[in-house]
């Protein structure tokens, strides 16, 4: 297939899927050239970038990626060591959901703060007292 038909597909941009071929991570198995020197995708270069995708939604890196997809193409990891990798990125998200979690309660705070000076001046200024107290 030809890469706006993958781009299609995928929903990806050709300049992302170009991007991805340049960093290696579709190789001879997913693209090659045709006589005319257009490139031609199989449907493993599809399925390739659904796994992209899929790895790219759980926050993996592009090195990230790149160890991940090395790993599945060698099958050198032991289930052992990813089931461990997965923890480890079920770690990392729950941190990232923390620092998350805090940014909402300080931009809660400050929303209600802002409507209180417009709308109730001593309650707002009671909410700045005690934040200084707290």
């Amino acid at each position: 297939m030809k890469i706006q038909e993958l781009a299609d597909r995928t929903g990806l941009s050709v300049h992302t899927i170009r991007y991805y071929e340049k960093e290696g991570l579709l190789d001879s198995r997913h693209v090659r050239r045709e006589d005319n020197n257009y490139r031609a995708y199989s449907e493993e270069a599809f399925e390739r970038l659904k796994l992209v995708k899929k790895f790219q939604g759980i926050g993996c890196s592009l090195a990230e990626l790149k160890e991940v997809l090395q790993d599945h193409d060698s099958g050198t990891r032991t289930n052992d060591e990813i089931i461990e990798w997965i923890r480890s990125k079920i770690r990392e998200i729950e941190r990232k959901k923390e620092e998350y979690d805090q940014m909402l309660e300080t931009l809660d705070w400050m929303l209600e703060y802002r409507l209180a000076l417009k709308e109730d001046p001593q309650k707002a200024l009671a909410m700045m007292e005690k934040q200084h107290r707290d």
